[in-house]
């Protein structure tokens, strides 16, 4: 009998079913989406209920389209965005909807955090800058505006955790997703008394933690009459989506890190130690391995970006990749990778969303520095492109700085499919650049990964380095690296530059 490992993905947009096998091979998927609720530009929510749901219809499709019997599936694991705070009574009923990682709201209760404990001190603890999208500031902010709330909740938990509830009927967390809440000791793997007692929230409300392959509990009855699984499979709680990452792109020991490609993109380590930036600019969570950790920076307009790019000024391109069946980003890379590099001297700022790594300033602006009337739209494509990439190169010097050697870097997320992308990462990093089998399946492919440790399928996380297939390897251009190299120091004082006209704007 096959050893099927079924692993949910409950992302931003939607719930991603994926099935494997026991050599890590992708089987089949299936996604099923869900709403997001923006009160206000602060708020935003998300209903736990069609998480459920979600998973329930996906798996049941998933089953259906991959032509194996749930009684194949050895395990259930998952992946989950971070950082949300959903309240939970002793029924496990919901008492409010999930305030999920986007959500900001709690910026007074941060405020008032700051006079009661030492921002240093949170950082040196939890690994994390104090901010209003971790999940304390949410906590606080259900606390003092729904009093009720707080004082029925039996457990705050994250996304998936919920549905592991949902599934088991057992509350628990891992100690990846905690370490995205500003309330965990990473060194100690637990809750840190300390700051829960400086910010007077109730420890007994935050659940248990374990191992990201620990197995929770199994599929009860209900559970499985509504998903089409079999009763008694095991469920293992996964992780939080960074860290999953982090596995299924094989960065599984010190020295190896990644590149996720998306909206918006992170560079992240395995490490044996958190790391600590003298200025915070980046941040460390929990690894899915017990005994690792995962140091990351993360920018806020990527592809999101390149994006804004395609819908801005490459309306000729989008039509034309619709009559070709192309994808507009193959054209835009096609234009772009004709121009030199450096784009003749044509820099971008990728700050569209204000940014988190490494500036940390939410009045950041997009910003196109020395244009000239022999710029065309190629020059500004891949100005783009290069301005994300010397954002993130900062994001990576901030680790290469403190003496962190990195052997090279692994690409993942949508943005890694176009080689271009890759190619000017490679000469921008003067480093080797690899691109794995599984992409866009990365994140679902560490959850499997530890749900297939959590059951015996695999013998360790180390298994991930075999596992995963690198199909493409990417080196430096020489002339690319001197340009950059020149043009490196001019965009970090580009934005220096412009601090004050960001605030004025």
């Amino acid at each position: 009998m096959a050893k099927l490992i079924l692993a949910h993905d409950l992302g931003t947009t939607g719930n991603k079913a994926t099935l494997f096998d026991e050599n890590g091979c992708l089987i089949s998927s299936d996604f099923f989406g869900y709403e997001t609720y923006f009160l206000d530009s602060l708020s935003v929510e998300q209903n736990p209920e069609d998480y459920w749901e979600a998973v329930t219809i996906s798996t049941q499709r998933l089953i259906k389209k991959s032509g194996f019997n749930a009684n194949e599936i050895a395990v259930v694991s998952f992946s989950g965005q971070q950082m949300g705070a959903l309240p939970i009574d002793t029924d496990g009923k919901p008492l409010h909807r999930i305030l999920i990682w986007a959500d900001r709201r709690g910026v007074n209760e941060v405020n008032w955090v700051k006079e009661r404990i030492d921002e240093d001190q949170i950082y040196k603890i939890s690994g994390h800058r104090l901010s209003p999208n971790y999940s304390m500031a949410k906590i606080l902010w259900l606390k003092n505006n729904y009093p009720d709330v707080y004082k029925n909740t039996r457990y705050f938990l994250m996304a998936k955790d919920y549905i592991v509830y949902r599934l088991t009927g057992n509350f628990a967390s891992d100690y990846s997703d905690a370490s995205g809440t500003n309330l965990f000791d990473l060194v100690k793997e637990t809750w840190s008394d300390e700051i829960l007692d400086a910010v007077q929230i109730d420890p007994a409300k935050l659940p248990p933690l374990y191992a990201s392959s620990e197995v929770i509990g199994a599929v009860t009855p209900e559970a499985a009459q509504e998903t089409g699984l079999v009763p008694g499979t095991p469920v293992v709680i996964g992780g939080g989506d960074g860290p999953c990452a982090a596995a299924g792109a094989g960065v599984v020991r010190e020295g190896q890190a990644y590149n996720y490609l998306g909206s918006s993109a992170w560079i992240a380590l395995a490490s044996k130690s958190p790391f600590y930036d003298r200025e915070k600019r980046n941040f460390t969570f929990h690894h899915l391995s017990k005994g690792l950790f995962m140091p990351t920076g993360t920018m806020q307009a990527a592809g999101g970006s390149y994006q804004w790019c395609r819908d801005a000024i490459c309306e000729r391109e989008k039509a034309l990749a619709c009559e070709l069946g192309l994808s507009p980003y193959d054209l835009m890379n096609l234009k772009a990778s004709k121009i030199p590099a450096g784009a003749e001297n044509l820099l971008f700022l990728p700050y569209l969303l204000g940014e988190r790594a490494p500036w940390w300033n939410p009045h950041a602006r997009g910003t196109f520095i020395g244009l000239t009337a022999r710029h065309r739209k190629p020059h500004m494509i891949r100005a783009v492109l290069e301005g994300v990439s010397f954002n993130l190169r900062i994001i990576l010097d901030a680790f290469r700085e403190q003496g962190i050697e990195i052997e090279n870097m692994r690409v993942i997320g949508g943005g890694a499919r176009g080689a271009f992308w890759a190619q000017v990462l490679s000469s921008m990093f003067n480093m080797e650049i690899l691109r794995p089998k599984y992409l866009e399946e990365a994140t679902s492919l560490g959850a499997a990964i530890a749900g297939g440790v959590g059951v015996g399928i695999f013998p360790g996380f180390d298994i991930a380095e075999k596992l995963i297939e690198i199909k493409d390897s990417y080196q430096p251009f020489p002339e690319d690296v001197k340009t950059y190299d020149r043009l490196y120091p001019v965009f970090i004082q580009a934005y220096k530059s412009l601090i004050q006209v960001f605030d004025c704007l």
